[in-house]
């Protein structure tokens, strides 16, 4: 997709003909000015209630109960063949997990919305674990609004497998089987190739080395918003994050001629949006590249090198031992 022709101006209230939208408040105070059935797309990270410096920390069920609130208004502005893309990790107080989308998925189903996918997201890099096995993956909740929703499911297939495949019976045996654009991603996507393929939506997380990395400590990589933005919309629609962090979701809308609002309360993100897509449209930003394999190491990295004194422990000698025997 080409780059814009100039800088878009980013507009700090929601105007109907605007092009680019970025609130700086609370989102309740940004649903209300906003009309019924406006949004194509709803995508976004809410916070977790993790107790981050941006975050308070209450009370799991006066968290849902607040957001349950926003997902109301967040159904009004959705329009009626619109979807709505929610990603959640887990809520952990006293070393139990509490799964998120678990807990969000009746606030949705009680409005009426219809989940079509619950996709699963896997990186690499997290926080570790030491007395559970270490998170990595968080999800997508699909749902939309009615039965005849916006799919595109062209822009964004990937190469068949065995694209030779043929009928083997029926009225159209010996015709090619599948599609020539390729096959359904599926509900787990892993994008560790040039083309999106294989099984799980592999797509790094925005850390120390991610080329995107900013100031916010639980950033959306770009690259996880493009694929639905294409599937689920069309170009000229909106598309609206609710909690618009450093503006990750607005540039992937953005990038792929789609309109794009979001709101943001904590003064010092709102203004590193602004930069990135100011810096976005002159070319300036850098950006993960959609489908970029994710990193493999070739073992000859020092890191990667097994250190002298885990060489001469008993256990090493041990592990050693049960691998040249296996």
């Amino acid at each position: 997709m080409p780059l814009f022709e100039k800088q878009k101006h980013i507009e700090s209230s929601f105007i109907p003909d605007a092009e680019l939208v970025l609130y700086h408040g609370d989102v309740k105070d940004f649903l209300a000015s906003l009309p019924d059935s406006a949004a194509s797309l709803i995508i976004t990270s809410p916070p977790y209630n993790l107790g981050k410096e941006y975050e308070d920390r209450v009370a799991i069920d006066k968290y849902l109960e607040a957001q349950s609130q926003v997902i109301a208004q967040l159904y009004r502005v959705l329009r009626e063949n619109g979807s709505i893309c929610w990603q959640v990790g887990n809520f952990v107080e006293d070393g139990q997990v509490f799964p998120l989308d678990i807990y969000y998925y009746p606030i949705f189903k009680k409005l009426g919305l219809f989940l079509r996918n619950r996709i699963i997201w896997h990186f690499e890099h997290g926080l570790h674990a030491s007395k559970r096995f270490s998170g990595r993956y968080e999800t997508i909740l699909w749902f939309t609004k009615s039965d005849e929703y916006l799919f595109n499911l062209d822009p964004v297939r990937v190469p068949s497998k065995y694209p030779g495949k043929r009928h083997f019976k029926g009225p159209n045996k010996g015709k090619p089987s599948g599609n020539p654009l390729g096959k359904n991603p599926s509900d787990l996507w892993q994008i560790v190739e040039q083309d999106w393929d294989a099984e799980i939506w592999e797509i790094p997380n925005v850390k120390a080395n991610h080329p995107e990395k900013t100031i916010h400590p639980c950033q959306f990589p770009i690259e996880l918003v493009e694929r639905c933005v294409l599937a689920l919309t069309n170009e000229g629609d909106w598309v609206f994050d609710p909690y618009a962090g450093v503006g990750s979701s607005l540039i992937a809308a953005t990038k792929h001629n789609r309109r794009a609002m979001g709101c943001e309360k904590e003064s010092e993100y709102v203004e590193i949006a602004r930069q990135r897509l100011a810096a976005f449209s002159n070319g300036e930003l850098a950006i993960r590249p959609l489908g970029k394999p994710v990193f493999v190491p070739t073992g000859k990295e020092k890191v990667t090198q097994v250190p002298e004194e885990w060489k001469r422990a008993p256990q090493h000698q041990l592990l050693e031992k049960k691998r040249k025997y296996k």
